[in-house]
């Protein structure tokens, strides 16, 4: 069973879901719909709502994620890195054991199921530039500058 739980937010609505042991997914979507939540989506939608009022940097929830095994190894790399600081698709690689990894961890950042609480909108280009986010750059560049971490 799936459940469900929605939070607008200054960037557009998050759709939360739940498997009824861990999160699964959390999306950016332009719309809300009908929730059916449970303790996991409630509990993840509380702590959205702490980190965009400011007062919450990290996220403790149950995550479940599905991807492959080199997605996964690419998004509990991206859990190391802290709110207010950046990194770079080729620092992953490396941390992964291959500097030629890179273009495969931006694959793997971009399918990321699970926006924000798996801060894939921290890894930037290698020149420092935005690129590449799966819920658009507008809202990672809103998200880097509400953690302190870009300044333009």
């Amino acid at each position: 069973m799936t459940f469900v739980s929605y939070l607008d937010t200054p960037i557009g609505y998050l759709r939360i879901l739940s498997n009824g042991r861990a999160i699964t997914q959390i999306k950016f979507l332009d719309f809300e719909g009908p929730e059916d939540p449970d303790v996991h989506t409630e509990s993840a939608k509380t702590q959205l709502k702490e980190y965009f009022e400011g007062i919450r940097h990290s996220f403790d929830l149950p995550l479940q994620p599905k991807g492959t095994e080199f997605e996964n190894r690419v998004w509990q790399l991206l859990n190391t890195i802290d709110a207010g600081s950046t990194t770079t698709y080729g620092e992953i690689a490396l941390k992964l054991g291959d500097k030629n990894y890179s273009q495969a961890v931006g694959s793997a950042n971009g399918k990321n199921p699970i926006a924000i609480v798996v801060p894939c909108h921290r890894v930037i280009g290698a020149d420092n530039k935005l690129v590449g986010y799966a819920g658009g750059l507008d809202r990672k560049e809103w998200l880097l500058k509400h953690e302190g971490a870009l300044l333009l």
